[in-house]
């Protein structure tokens, strides 16, 4: 039980309304005037007549109550209407609209700025269900399946490609647990990822993206479930069709001679007697057959390097200096180089500048068939770092196979050379693009990196 002594003090008006205040002031404002009136009335008049004095005073009495009254009408009427208008707007009706006789005044003014916001209430419900409803027909018609649990990992929310994901209809869905469901995989592991799996619906490989989402103030984990299977299928088999594609080739290359070699040295050998050349057609046909084998080897070894490349380390590098390096390395002729703001990138310095090597003696290739020059440098490019290698070679006739494998157009290359920088460009988080220019003749290669 509470001590009275330390309950804080009441003020005296506390039981009083707001509309009993309002009558209290009026009648307190009229005080002094209907007292006065009274006090004249009774005693400063020359001839008392009781029944016109008692007349006269209610008169003064109901005057003065009724103009208290009419004040709390006049106050207590509009505060009314704007409740109402208030509760309107809350319970979602922006139909109502208050009304003044004058704008110009305070009231007018206090409708005015309710009428504003429920126009502004109004329109902004009407483009919120707008975007509900175009957010449920995607969510229901992409063929990507969307699940959202709640924090007891209950299932809330799943579209019609989660359901036929999981073969049962939403009323068997909605409720259950991730563990019930078999989802809990998705709920557990990283936030993007890859697995192998097998629902109801199908089974594959899926890509499983996570992310937290809040609704009516509560969180819920949202995942999405996309099947891979049948796009990985298409890129293997595109893959494998590429690689026997080129390895056909190059083992014929080698091969059809090596066999058409051995079958001569074969007849020679069967000969009797033997020819008087036969020792030299021998070591001619040797020699052609241990370059091809030689030539065979160095492509498995250039492909063998094309699949190990290592995962970069990175490490503070500096772009003039990493540029510095790999220009030296080109003694055929010189680089003008342009330099760009000093800049440091996080990067592999053996990786960056085996690139820069090879896209610069490309350039000096092309550069030296033309007696023209080569120039390179490097500038910032919004979040980029873009290192530029510019020749004024004869150009790309076509480029769409600059970045196939052991696809090249220079006698005795080994076409790994773009393949393997554009693999460690993008190992850095970066792209390689290489195009003819438009400012005169040769190309021009862009080494993108993040700053």
């Amino acid at each position: 039980m509470s001590d009275p002594e330390s309950s804080p003090p009441l003020h005296k008006d506390s039981f009083i309304s707001h509309e009993g205040r309002v009558v209290l002031l009026a009648l307190m404002a009229g005080l002094p005037g209907s007292v006065t009136a009274l006090l004249l009335l009774w005693f400063w008049t020359g001839e008392h007549r009781a029944n016109t004095e008692w007349t006269l005073t209610v008169v003064i009495l109901l005057g003065w109550i009724g103009c208290a009254l009419a004040v709390r009408e006049r106050v207590v009427f509009p505060l009314q209407t704007v409740s109402n208008l208030l509760g309107a707007l809350r319970e979602g009706d922006y139909s109502v609209r208050g009304r003044s006789p004058r704008s110009d005044d305070s009231l007018g003014e206090v409708m005015r700025e309710i009428n504003t916001l429920g126009s502004t209430l109004r329109e902004q419900r009407l483009g919120a269900l707008e975007a509900t409803m175009l957010l449920r027909t995607v969510m229901r018609e992409i063929d990507v399946a969307i699940f959202a649990f709640d924090e007891h990992q209950r299932l809330r929310l799943a579209n019609r490609a989660g359901e036929r994901l999981l073969a049962q209809d939403p009323e068997h869905l909605l409720g259950k647990t991730a563990e019930e469901l078999h989802l809990q995989v998705t709920l557990d592991g990283p936030e993007q990822t890859t697995l192998q799996a097998s629902f109801p619906g199908g089974a594959g490989r899926f890509g499983v993206r996570r992310t937290r989402i809040r609704e009516r103030g509560l969180p819920l984990e949202l995942i999405v479930i996309s099947d891979l299977t049948q796009a990985l299928s298409e890129q293997e088999l595109l893959a494998w069709q590429r690689l026997v594609r080129v390895l056909g080739h190059e083992l014929n290359n080698s091969l059809a001679p090596i066999k058409s070699i051995a079958g001569s040295l074969v007849s020679i050998i069967g000969r009797d007697p033997l020819p008087d050349d036969w020792r030299d057609d021998m070591v001619r046909g040797l020699n052609v057959i241990t370059s091809r084998s030689e030539s065979l080897s160095r492509f498995i070894g250039a492909y063998a390097r094309l699949a190990k490349l290592p995962r970069p380390q990175l490490q503070p590098l500096e772009v003039a200096a990493t540029v510095g390096r790999a220009v030296s390395f080109e003694t055929r002729l010189p680089v003008d180089v342009t330099a760009g703001e000093p800049m440091t990138v996080q990067g592999d310095p053996d990786q960056l500048e085996q690139v820069l090597i090879n896209l610069l003696r490309n350039a000096a290739d092309a550069s030296l068939v033309t007696q023209g020059k080569v120039s390179a440098g490097w500038r910032r490019n919004g979040a980029m770092l873009e290192i530029w290698i510019a020749d004024e070679g004869p150009g790309l006739s076509s480029t769409a196979n600059l970045f196939v494998p052991f696809f090249t157009t220079k006698p005795g290359g080994s076409g790994i050379g773009l393949v393997l920088s554009r693999q460690i460009a993008e190992g850095h988080g970066g792209a390689l693009m290489l195009e003819n220019r438009v400012d005169g003749p040769g190309c021009i290669a862009r080494l993108r990196l993040p700053a």
